[in-house]
């Protein structure tokens, strides 16, 4: 296996940032960049390989609910299992804290639905992500929201209806189907268990960033 999963501490933030963006880089959250690990979710995991974080798992519990805020693989450690084994440790806290249900919202990355159907997910609700940016058409963010005076929009990153897909698409170069997966913790996971792994994972989870 050549890794090992186990509690975040703090010395890691440097490594889980480098993760992080790595991770994300192919995917539709390539320009989620933070400076700085967002603190305190509830429970934090990590893959480490040696010294270096390949794996994150960030989870928010609320009661009955558990969400993933943060999956991540790094891309050189993909195909390894990495995102099965923090899964399966995320699901043994999330029962132990009192969770029933644990989801995840991501965008349309094939290879990441492909890796929650896999783990059992099941997919229900939609809405679309909307990124309008000047340095894909210059108009696209007028066209999306009113610049108040003395101010010009440069990007704006809205929420719209699964409805108004199709008419978006023609409006703007960047819309993504945001996705809710949810499953059972009493459930099982998919056929393929935990040797699944996976290009990279994002959630906005209900924060709706």
């Amino acid at each position: 296996m050549g890794y090992a999963v186990r509690e975040y501490v703090v010395e890691d933030e440097p490594s889980w940032l480098r993760c992080r963006l790595l991770a994300f880089l192919g995917t539709a959250f390539y320009d989620d960049v933070v400076p700085a690990k967002p603190r305190d979710p509830g429970v934090e995991l990590v893959a480490v390989d040696g010294a270096v974080v390949v794996g994150i798992l960030d989870l928010a519990v609320d009661g009955e609910h558990a969400t993933i805020e943060t999956i991540a693989v790094h891309p050189d450690h993909q195909h390894r299992g990495i995102g099965g084994a923090l899964l399966s440790r995320a699901r043994a806290r999330a029962r132990a804290l009192g969770a029933t249900t644990l989801d995840a919202w991501t965008r349309d990355d094939p290879p990441t639905l492909r890796w929650y159907r896999a783990m059992g997910f099941q997919e229900s609700d939609h809405y679309l992500h909307v990124i309008a940016d000047h340095r894909t058409s210059v108009d696209e963010p007028a066209r999306a929201v009113v610049a108040r005076p003395g101010l010009r929009v440069a990007k704006a990153y809205l929420h719209a209806d699964l409805a108004d897909e199709a008419r978006l698409r023609r409006e703007f170069a960047r819309v993504h189907v945001c996705r809710r997966f949810a499953l059972p913790l009493r459930g099982e996971l998919g056929r393929r268990g935990d040797d699944v792994d996976h290009r990279a994972v994002a959630q906005d989870g209900h924060r709706q960033r």
